[in-house]
């Protein structure tokens, strides 16, 4: 259940409005002249959906601890007959937070204990607040860790959420929010017991604190209440999780120091996961010492990628009025303010290598121009790029600078700009690098940064390619493999006529289609791996593992469907690998998530286009308007706007 907190203030004006009380003192006649009479008694209700409890106080005393609290439904009225409490104590060791099992054979760490506790009791002081006293043997007024409550649970009135109603500052080393980048509101996406997500006392996700009261530093085996402890999880589990993520690039989920850490584990699981199985000396390091910088080939690149960026000009005519002409800039900001750094002698030092991509436009971005090209050096560092093109009344010249980093031999850092040209761009600058941490080259000189803008010298929406290593649909994927619950599909031989077509028949060309169909699509695949029988298995991608309705993982915003172009785009990825066919756009996007048949007929009722051969229009594909209505039902504040089905919030 969600729950929310009130704060007393909040819990005083829900009260006085439901009573009804006005601001002024009594007439008298309910009481004894000149003093206020007992008024009316708030009201109480005995059931509720939703529980929100406020917490006024709890104590720790020498083998127990004490809450004061009071709860309410969800609209804000007072619950009485409250009979369940339970409450978990994570202690703080010097190994790390733990709480053992109680048939641990061993020294018992932290605990626990409900209403049904020996010596517990929880008392309803006054219609809807209570004492819960819960006996803890090794809690003592100097105790540390996490202390997690939850009220409720009986047939009448719903649990809580769980609340982390104390914990010790500085125990994490990393934080709820790197986590909801991905696992954004993992109380109603979560894939893994999401009913244990916990808030703290200001009503606030408490990802962290919730998780590490079972699993704290300590393993199940050595005290600890489960079997994975919160490092294993964090290192483990996210440690090839992606095409170009980089388990030891540590300042993705660290984004402070790390100079803490309880057990050699922390750095040996992840090792003997990636084959290092030499001895990790805990000792060896200094007490102040980062260990984000024992990778020191990630860092490198990280700091590269955030202190430098890159700007085009807005195109604009050359005097001669035959050419198109942008000022390439790039910019250090590790100083006070930004520095322009000289393009010519980087490039002659072999510090960067620039590649421009010149594109028209007609609403969206159509095709790629090619022409002689010139480019001039100016005094200030900065570069001007020209074209021998000037685009037609009716359309425009973008220009795309792709500026390569070699920071090691093997590793790359690409960044982007786009001349202004009104294009839209509906993602964030990290909404890539979040989970392709490399920042890296993936393909085709493109990289991850800037919102994977790079990509678009190829993916653009006139473009029509097909990638060689690209999965069919999902009906051939169920005919041809078996999908098992590791996401791996076992591949046939290579030979086959029907696999090679399989292979080529899914990639959708533009980069709203591609990105949607390769991660919550029908393609979530990353590339293919070898089992333990030497097998080639398709890998799917780990986005499968999130919440496809959560677009917030890359769009900051909703996504305004009324500015989509009325136009097409090439779609021979939806038509079996042969080109000559265009889709409508905004069904284009949709189709590569929504691939029922009930949705696809759904988008073509209501105007989308699937398909349409080159023969049916009447002139250019890329002029001709489409008919999809989508937006007139599924724009931002209509009945059924895409906000209402997509989280778009944080």
């Amino acid at each position: 259940m969600m729950m929310k907190h009130l704060t007393k203030r909040k819990l005083a004006f829900v009260i006085a409005a439901a009573m009804g009380i006005a601001g002024c003192g009594s007439d008298g006649k309910d009481g004894a002249p000149g003093e206020p009479g007992p008024g009316p008694t708030p009201p109480v209700v005995e059931t509720s959906t939703v529980t929100n409890v406020e917490i006024f106080n709890h104590t720790l005393e020498e083998g127990m601890v004490k809450f004061d609290f009071e709860i309410s439904d969800e609209e804000g009225v007072l619950i009485s007959g409250l009979e369940k409490a339970s409450v978990e104590f994570a202690e703080l060791t010097d190994k790390g937070i733990a709480r053992s099992r109680d048939d641990f054979e061993g020294t018992i760490l932290g605990g626990s204990a409900s209403d049904e506790t020996e010596g517990a009791s929880l008392t309803e002081v006054a219609d809807g607040h209570y004492e819960f006293v819960a006996p803890i043997e090794n809690i003592n007024a100097a105790s540390e860790g996490i202390i997690r409550l939850a009220v409720g649970g009986g047939e009448n009135i719903a649990k809580s959420s769980y609340i982390v109603v104390d914990k010790t500052a500085g125990i994490h080393t990393t934080s709820t929010a790197a986590c909801y980048e991905c696992h954004v509101d993992y109380a109603e996406f979560g894939t893994k017991h999401p009913h244990y997500t916990a808030i703290n006392t200001d009503g606030e996700a408490d990802f962290l604190g919730g998780c590490m009261t079972c699993h704290g530093n300590v393993t199940k085996d050595d005290g600890g209440y489960a079997t994975n402890t919160m490092q294993k999880i964090g290192h483990i589990n996210h440690m090839n999780f992606e095409t170009g993520f980089e388990g030891s690039n540590c300042y993705t989920c660290h984004a402070e120091p790390v100079t803490m850490t309880y057990s050699e584990t922390t750095c040996s699981d992840c090792h003997q996961a990636a084959g290092m199985n030499e001895y990790v000396d805990m000792n060896a390091f200094a007490a102040d010492t980062d260990f984000r910088r024992l990778h020191t080939k990630f860092p490198t690149q990280v700091e590269v990628n955030e202190v430098h960026y890159s700007v085009m000009s807005e195109v604009v005519a050359a005097e001669d009025g035959l050419s198109s002409c942008s000022t390439y800039s790039l910019f250090n900001t590790e100083g006070e303010t930004a520095t322009l750094l000289n393009t010519a002698e980087m490039l002659a030092a072999g510090d960067i290598t620039i590649a421009i991509t010149y594109q028209r436009l007609i609403s969206n971005v159509i095709d790629t121009v090619s022409g002689t090209t010139t480019f001039t050096d100016n005094e200030d560092g900065s570069r001007e790029y020209c074209i021998e093109y000037v685009a037609p009344e009716g359309e425009a010249l973008s220009m795309l600078a792709r500026t390569t980093f070699q920071t090691n031999e093997d590793d790359k850092v690409i960044l982007a700009a786009l001349s202004e040209n009104g294009r839209r761009l509906n993602v964030t600058q990290e909404s890539c690098t979040t989970c392709h941490n490399v920042a890296g080259e993936f393909h085709g000189g493109a990289g991850f940064a800037d919102g994977g803008a790079s990509c678009l010298s190829c993916h653009s929406a006139g473009n029509d390619r097909a990638s060689a290593r690209t999965v069919a649909m999902d009906a051939f994927l169920t005919d041809k493999f078996r999908i098992d619950a590791g996401y791996t599909i076992p591949a046939m031989d290579r030979n086959d006529e029907e696999l090679q077509i399989g292979w080529k028949a899914i990639s959708a060309p533009g980069f709203g289609p591609m990105i949607h169909a390769r991660h919550w699509g029908n393609q979530p695949y990353q590339g293919s791996e070898l089992d333990s029988r030497g097998n080639e298995v398709l890998v799917a991608n780990s986005a499968l593992k999130l919440s496809a309705e959560s677009c917030v993982s890359c769009h900051a915003t909703v996504v305004d469907l009324n500015k989509v172009p009325a136009q097409f785009m090439p779609s021979k990825s939806m038509n079996g690998g042969t080109s000559g066919v265009y889709t409508s756009q905004i069904t284009a996007n949709c189709a590569g998530c929504h691939t029922e048949d009930i949705a696809i007929s759904h988008m073509t009722d209501n105007g989308g286009e699937i398909n349409k051969p080159e023969a049916d229009f009447v002139d250019e594909w890329f002029l001709a308007p489409t008919s999809e209505s989508c937006a007139t039902c599924h724009a931002e504040g209509k009945s059924f706007g895409i906000e209402k089905f997509h989280n778009f919030e944080r």
